[in-house]
């Protein structure tokens, strides 16, 4: 299953630059993002939360994110251990990771920052970020990436992405 969400497919093209030929000005089209893994878990437990609300905007150009195989990993054994408590049937999940993998920017991550932060799967998704030059760390776990600020990368709740890209109030 994983070999068909990542390996052997071609990535879409995301993070297109546009240039302003009038004025010699780049300008980068998308923000890119890392989800945590428990945001993704809290969308699958509930409708009315704003990490649902965040992942049903994916694919739909406001942001991109990015994935690799060992954060997709993640996502399938979590969500696999709580089935039973999440809001979908096994096949429903495994269409979700698949849509994830097909809308998301590829990232191998063939460098380590490690150990950068107290959590080593939170240096997975550090790592990830950096060589997907990501502007923002999606997480409920704010004060576990504390200094990723060194890198240029901001991180945030769900809710707090929302309303920066005005979703929310």
């Amino acid at each position: 299953m994983l070999c068909r969400r990542i390996s052997g497919q071609t990535p879409p093209i995301h993070g297109w630059v546009t240039l302003d030929w009038g004025f010699g000005i780049a300008y980068d089209t998308i923000v890119v993002i890392v989800l945590d893994t428990n945001v993704l878990i809290s969308a699958l437990r509930s409708r009315r939360v704003a990490s649902f609300r965040l992942l049903s905007l994916i694919g739909t150009g406001r942001f991109d994110i990015a994935l690799s195989v060992p954060l997709v990993l993640e996502y399938e054994g979590v969500a696999d251990r709580m089935l039973a408590d999440l809001g979908v049937s096994g096949s429903h999940l495994s269409d979700i990771l698949d849509y994830l993998c097909s809308v998301a920017i590829h990232r191998p991550v063939f460098f380590l920052w490690r150990p950068t932060l107290p959590d080593p799967k939170d240096d997975m998704v550090l790592e990830l970020a950096v060589d997907a030059s990501a502007e923002i760390i999606v997480t409920f776990n704010t004060r576990d990436f504390l200094g990723v600020d060194r890198f240029g990368i901001r991180v945030m709740t769900p809710r707090e992405y929302l309303q920066q890209i005005g979703e929310i109030p």
